[in-house]
């Protein structure tokens, strides 16, 4: 899977972090069963820039994007989307800032077989009852390649197609940022980097701020920059990724000792 060297003519990033931690720590158990799976974590992701997450296996990744997502409860620290911090909100009020402020895209499509395309794309504003912009609404599914698909349902796309209307879900509701987990996991090299690309436009294009878990070098080098974690920690940052320098510093996190 490779994708092309020319460039997007890209948009000013708006200034400040779309997202941030601040000694962000999260247990598993206690006792003998005890497991630190982010150990004071501190990192910022810029607006309008697409930032990947790597690291060895257990290495608290997927943990660190949960818990910035508000997908999984803090056992420290603070975590803040925009200037919101998540710690301070009930149930109902993080179900509410999930739904307006955050996108997510994940290695499952999570689309609902029994509506189509279109439907899929602008099911969460119906839940909230917001009316799409259709105007945005219609750059998205130009951008993602979806305009002569959006009456199919899930089961008359492939896989790619699929995800791709994932991603224009996740887009649809112009979020504050949007969280990928493995989103090329289930999809062939083409469609991954179909899917990759896309990503990759809406923050070039759109403005859109993205963070991305991945295990493959060749995704995290779509990425403007790349957050390395070992043992629940960020050990290493890498700008203007290529699949080449990614590979060399995971081959170093790999032989530095064993993840939790």
């Amino acid at each position: 899977m490779s994708h092309s060297t020319t460039r997007t003519t890209r948009l000013r990033a708006p200034s400040g972090a779309a997202a941030r931690a601040t000694g962000l720590t999260k247990v598993y158990g206690e006792g003998d069963t005890r497991v630190v799976a982010l150990d004071s974590v501190c990192v910022e992701f810029g607006r309008g820039r697409f930032t990947a997450i790597m690291g060895p296996s257990g290495s608290g990744k997927s943990t660190l994007m949960h818990c910035m997502a508000g997908l999984d409860s803090l056992s420290g620290g603070s975590a803040h989307v925009g200037d919101t911090e998540l710690s301070g909100l009930d149930d109902r009020r993080l179900t509410q800032l999930r739904r307006e402020k955050i996108g997510f895209v994940f290695q499952a499509f999570n689309l609902l077989p029994t509506l189509n395309a279109m439907e899929n794309i602008t099911l969460p504003m119906d839940v909230a009852g917001r009316k799409p912009d259709r105007q945005w609404l219609d750059l998205i599914v130009r951008t993602v390649g979806l305009s002569g698909r959006l009456q199919h349902r899930p089961s008359q796309l492939s896989g790619g197609q699929q995800q791709r209307v994932a991603v224009a879900r996740a887009l649809a509701g112009r979020p504050e940022i949007i969280f990928a987990d493995e989103p090329t996991g289930n999809l062939d090299s083409r469609s991954g980097a179909e899917v990759l690309g896309f990503l990759q436009e809406s923050v070039r294009g759109l403005g859109q701020t993205v963070v991305m878990v991945t295990h493959d070098p060749v995704a995290a080098s779509y990425a403007d920059r790349v957050v390395f974690l070992a043992d629940g920690q960020i050990t290493d940052e890498l700008a203007a990724p290529t699949a080449e320098s990614v590979l060399d510093r995971m081959r170093l996190l790999d032989t530095s000792g064993p993840a939790n």
